[in-house]
């Protein structure tokens, strides 16, 4: 009996150890399931590529900008605004290394609210820091990823680490004053948020030119993407010639005290127009924001010329369905576009699942529904995200012409399973495609 007792004990011991080695946190092991990996059901190109990612952070300052927040009875005021940025990029294996996983530090809850505190938490993804950049294969198309309001550079990292493995060098950026940590006055991000997209496409051509730098060399900027969710998606559109409205350019005004920034990104704005960048090759824009709220119309749309796929809720809440994001893809009618609607979801299509943090009782219920979908299983969406976005990006970027036949499916995935899609598993999506006029 004594003996059975201790045996007892001992295994309990040796499992209390095993226990407080991987507690149930952020500190999973790599072979348990991290934001991104494929399911079983996972469409073709859900599965990572090739390369192994490498993952670093950069700081950037865009100086003399227009300072929105503090300014007030006509005096235009100043700053250099900063951004800060996650690259993940094709990177070259370290040696003995068996295992890609990473920390990312992130926060629930918003800066500012007393109802929903900043929370510290970590969560794994399948990179490396500060692995060596390939260099053997020439230059990787660039990807910009901007976040809604409020988010992160981190919101989408089952995306951007999957786009890095197939050949990407993906940029996600902090907007000043729009993230978890730092969110201040909507009218920022109303200003901000397409000037932003652009500024850090600019820094990634002067960087990738310097001579010790770690992209130097690899990063083709003459083909971009931009990647933008919500108010991403928002800054997105406009970055890529899609000019706000008079209308919008007064709303901002009347919210800003008679401020007319936005004009500079408004379509009747001759320079705004000479402003086209020819290097923007294809925008995803998932639950755009705007339409709505009068951002656009059928005529400012028209400046849409570039490769656009749309990925939306049929239930958004946020951006509207009818009469936004699919208004949108119905009145960009100069370029050539998708619309992929997964069937009842609402506003969140585009971010990572819930952390567990997000689960405890007692907060606030929208730390959970900054991310979870209440129709839908977030890992499958992102992984029918990742094959979609693949499949669009490998034609506009890297002219992968065999990728056409995914895009291809019947418009109502119920009737008949889609290509690449595992057998009865494309059900409750809709893909709509109409060409460019011009």
């Amino acid at each position: 009996m004594k003996f059975a007792l201790r045996c007892s004990l001992m295994i309990n011991l040796f499992y209390l150890t095993i226990f407080m080695s991987h507690p149930i946190s952020a500190q999973a092991p790599a072979t348990d399931f991290v934001f991104g990996d494929a399911l079983p059901d996972a469409p073709e190109l859900a599965y990572r590529g090739n390369h192994k990612v490498g993952v670093r952070t950069l700081d950037f300052v865009n100086k003399n900008q227009i300072d929105i927040l503090n300014t007030k009875d006509g005096k235009e005021a100043r700053y250099d605004r900063p951004l800060k940025v996650e690259v993940w990029y094709p990177a070259v294996p370290a040696k003995n290394e068996a295992k890609e996983l990473i920390r990312y530090d992130e926060v629930l809850g918003i800066a500012g609210d007393p109802k929903r505190p900043l929370i510290p938490f970590s969560f794994y993804g399948r990179a490396t820091r500060d692995l060596k950049a390939v260099t053997t294969e020439g230059a990787f198309p660039l990807v910009v990823v901007s976040h809604g309001y409020v988010g992160s550079r981190y919101l989408m990292t089952y995306l951007t680490e999957h786009l890095a493995s197939k050949g990407y060098v993906v940029v996600a950026v902090d907007h000043t004053e729009s993230t978890f940590k730092d969110a201040a006055g909507f009218q920022s991000t109303l200003l901000n948020r397409s000037k932003d997209i652009l500024f850090i496409i600019n820094e990634l051509a002067n960087i990738t030119q310097q001579k010790k730098h770690f992209l130097k060399g690899i990063v083709d900027v003459e083909h971009t993407a931009i990647i933008g969710y919500s108010m991403g998606g928002y800054g997105a559109l406009n970055a890529a010639g899609a000019g706000y409205t008079e209308s919008a350019v007064n709303f901002f005004a009347g919210m800003t005290g008679g401020s007319k920034a936005l004009a500079s990104r408004a379509s009747q704005n001759e320079l705004y127009v000479q402003s086209a960048d020819p290097r923007i090759k294809a925008v995803v824009a998932f639950a755009p924001w705007g339409m709505v709220q009068g951002v656009w119309d059928t005529e400012t749309l028209k400046g849409l010329k570039v490769p656009t796929f749309f990925i939306a809720g049929s239930q958004d809440d946020i951006s509207g369905y009818e009469n936004g994001i699919k208004a949108i893809f119905e009145g960009a009618v100069n370029a050539d576009r998708y619309l992929l609607t997964y069937a009842n979801a609402r506003h969140n299509v585009a971010p990572n699942p819930p952390p567990a943090e997000a689960l405890k009782p007692g907060l606030h219920i929208d730390e959970y529904y900054r991310y979870a979908e209440p129709s839908w299983d977030q890992r499958r969406m992102n992984n029918i995200n990742q094959h979609f976005v693949s499949a669009f990006l490998g034609i506009h970027l890297k002219e992968e012409k065999s990728f056409v036949k995914y895009l291809e499916g019947q418009e109502n995935s119920n009737k008949e399973t889609w290509p690449g899609f595992v057998p009865r598993s494309s059900t409750g999506l809709k893909l709509l495609h109409a060409k460019a006029k011009e």
